[in-house]
C-alpha cells in the first residue's frame, strides 16, 4: 500500500488551500517542527491512511520559496468521475488548467492536466 507522496511547497497556507478548496481533498493532520525548520501538511480524499486512501504529504522547509522539480518528478494522477466538469470547477475556483479535458493522444480514455501553485503537475482520468 502507498502511504504517501511528499512535495515541497514554497507557501504551506497556499498548498493546503489549493489542494481543499481547487481539489476537495480534506486537511488530515499538520506539524510545526519549529526546531527543525519545517512544516507539513498532510492531504487526501476521505480520511487518509486509516480508511486506505494514499496522502499528499506537503512539506515546507522555513525560507525555501520555489524548488526546481528536475526531470526526474512527472505527475500525480486523480481519479474524478467526470473530468470536463471538473476542469469547470478546477477553474472557476481558480486553478490551472494546462490540457483540457479530452482524449488522451492515440486512445479513448477522457483526462486533463492540472498545475498546482508550486507548479506540479496532476493528471485528472474519468473513472
Amino acid at each position: 500500500m502507498i502511504l504517501h507522496t511528499m512535495l515541497r511547497v514554497g507557501d504551506i497556507a497556499r498548498s493546503v488551500d489549493f489542494y481543499t478548496h481547487v481539489l476537495g481533498m480534506n486537511l488530515l493532520r499538520t506539524t510545526n517542527r519549529e526546531e527543525q525548520k519545517y512544516s507539513l501538511a498532510f492531504v487526501g480524499f476521505g480520511r487518509g491512511n486509516e480508511d486506505g486512501q494514499a496522502e499528499i504529504e506537503l512539506t515546507y522547509n522555513y525560507g525555501v520559496a520555489t524548488y526546481d522539480h528536475g526531470t526526474a518528478y512527472g505527475h500525480i494522477a486523480i481519479a474524478v468521475p467526470d473530468v470536463y466538469k471538473a476542469c469547470e470547477d478546477i477553474a472557476a475556483a481558480g486553478g490551472t488548467i494546462t490540457r483540457p479535458a479530452g482524449p488522451v493522444q492515440g486512445g479513448k480514455t477522457l483526462i486533463a492536466f492540472i498545475t498546482d501553485p508550486d507548479g506540479y503537475k496532476i493528471e485528472l482520468i474519468q473513472r
